[in-house]
This record gives C-alpha cells, sequence and structure tokens, in this order.
C-alpha cells in the first residue's frame, strides 16, 4: 500500500498469508503528514498475489481520499472499501537504456543498447535470460532485425553493444525502431519481456527521444525507456507488407543479425 500525492511518498508492504481467500491481517502502518496537506493526499492499497519465482499479481486496488474526513473522530472504527480491478496499474516489466545516434551524411543509425534494471523474471529459477532484439519498421513493415547477446541469469544486464543501421537521410522521418528485450529459453520459444519503440509517430518518451536525436546529428543521445507489454507496441507491425506502399531500399549492417 502507498500514500501519495502523484507519485508515491511513501510505500510499505503487508505479511503474506498463504492459501486464503480471506486474509486477516491487523497490521498498523503510520504515516506522517502535514495536516494542511490532507486534503491533497490519497491513501492507495494495492491487493497482491504473491508469487515466489516472478513478478506478483495484482488482485485489486482501493483509493481512499478526503483523508481530512478521517483527521478528527474516526478513532479505530473500522472502515471497508470494495476492492476494484487495478487496470490503471501497468505491468511491472522493467527499464531499458539506450542511446540513439544519427550521421546524416552516411545515413547511419546506430541504437547503443547500455542496460536494463528490474526486469520481469521468465524463469523458475526467478531470473531470465535476456537479449534485445531492435527491428527496423516502415508502413507497419518490419525490414531489418538486429540483437544483441544474451545475458545468463539476471535481471540487470549490462550489454554496450552498438546495432547499427543504414538509413538514407530521405527516409528518416518514415521509420520506427521497435525494441523488445526478450527472454531466451534453449528448448522452447524465447519470450518477450517487454518492449518500447522510438520515432516520429512514437508515443511520448520514445517520440521525444527519437526528436532529441534528429536535433542533435552525431551525438549519442542517451534516455530510459519503461518497457511495456507487446501487445501495446504489436499494432504497429502488420503480418504482411501492404503492396500500396512504397518500398524503402534501406541497408542493414551490424553484428548478431538473423
Amino acid at each position: 500500500m502507498s500514500f501519495m500525492i502523484q507519485n508515491v511518498l511513501d510505500e510499505v508492504g503487508g505479511e503474506v498469508h498463504r492459501k486464503t481467500l480471506n486474509p486477516v491481517f491487523n497490521e498498523t502502518f503510520q504515516f506522517g503528514v502535514p495536516l494542511n496537506e490532507l486534503h491533497s493526499r490519497k491513501l492507495h492499497f494495492s491487493v497482491y498475489d504473491f508469487d515466489r519465482f516472478s513478478r506478483h499479481d495484482l488482485i485489486g486496488q482501493v483509493v481512499v481520499d478526503n483523508l481530512l474526513d478521517f483527521s478528527e473522530g474516526s478513532g479505530d472504527k473500522p472502515i471497508w472499501r470494495d476492492i476494484v480491478e487495478g487496470t490503471a496499474e501497468k505491468a511491472d516489466l522493467g527499464e531499458l537504456n539506450f542511446s540513439l545516434c544519427y550521421l546524416p551524411t552516411a545515413g547511419r543509425l546506430t541504437a547503443t543498447v547500455i542496460k536494463a534494471t528490474n526486469l520481469k523474471a521468465m524463469d523458475l529459477t526467478g531470473f531470465s535470460d535476456p537479449y534485445v532484439k531492435a527491428s527496423l519498421i516502415c508502413d507497419g513493415r518490419r525490414l531489418k532485425k538486429r540483437k544483441t547477446s544474451i545475458k545468463k541469469n539476471t535481471l540487470n544486464p549490462t550489454y554496450n553493444e552498438a546495432l547499427v543501421f543504414d538509413i538514407p537521410n530521405e527516409n528518416i522521418e518514415s521509420v520506427s525502431i521497435i525494441i523488445a528485450v526478450m527472454d531466451y529459453d534453449c528448448i522452447g520459444h524465447n519470450e518477450v519481456i517487454g518492449m518500447c519503440r522510438v520515432g516520429s509517430d512514437a508515443d511520448g518518451p520514445g517520440r521525444e527521444h527519437w526528436a532529441a536525436m534528429l536535433a542533435n546529428p552525431r551525438k549519442p543521445i542517451e534516455h530510459w525507456h519503461q518497457l511495456v507489454e507487446e501487445k501495446v507496441i504489436g499494432t504497429y507491425v502488420s503480418k504482411s507488407a501492404t503492396t500500396s506502399s512504397p518500398k524503402l531500399h534501406i541497408v542493414v549492417d551490424s553484428p548478431h543479425s538473423d
């Protein structure tokens, strides 16, 4: 549970109660807050299903506002609220740090994958075997893809590996790059941990990173990106190429190609 205004200011966790749908906690948490700030604060309770090997699953949430109303006379009287589905809370998949650098004269874009932190555990060991795959996209078509090496048994891998795309200057506004952090599986299929997208038509941070790259040619621009679920990014890639769209002749040169 957390005590917040807009960002989380203080957060505490309760004891795990196993194999029950009716847990009794009897735990007390205290937060220091000035009386004149109570009107702008909220208590945010999140109920999770504990998972020993991976991220805990969100069951639901309760948000209590108007805290000034509880500042006098409430004592130990219990307050009941219905738990609602926690649709507003994004899956915590981790973050990826990489830089973008574009050389207009050479028509070369370098995406340097630096590191990732707090990745979702995909294996029973409580870790993952992550690698990063970058795909060059135009008009919903995946033109080329490149990938880093695999880092074993870690949720905080460090790469410092460059993935190079040769993109003519006249085409740079027509393409985007989808970057996926993958979990390598030597037996089954590799699974997507999380993704992000950069480009002139990307959302928020992805568009800002791309614009900063174009505004600073020949200079590596480094940003952190929050990973999102595959279904959020998947809408930008069509299953087949569209014949009505003009094809871009783009050459890609990088190690670890498929």
